[in-house]
């Protein structure tokens, strides 16, 4: 179960980085650096958490 938890922050903090390293890469110039950060740690959320909650309930609820 810790595991699983850990898991889910790990992916959680991944996406966001990602997302946010997207948006300073695509739209920093343009809305500046803060604000595109911001955006794309958003954006990067938005698909990274359905996947790891699915992929958590799967680990949990699998039977051996």
């Amino acid at each position: 179960m810790l595991m699983t938890l850990l898991f889910v922050v790990v992916v959680i903090a991944a996406g966001a980085a990602g997302g946010a390293l997207s948006g300073l890469m695509i739209g920093g110039k343009d809305l500046g650096k803060q604000l595109a950060g911001m955006m794309g740690a958003f954006y990067g959320l938005t698909s990274t958490v359905p996947a790891a909650v699915a992929v958590a309930l799967y680990f949990i609820f699998r039977t051996h």
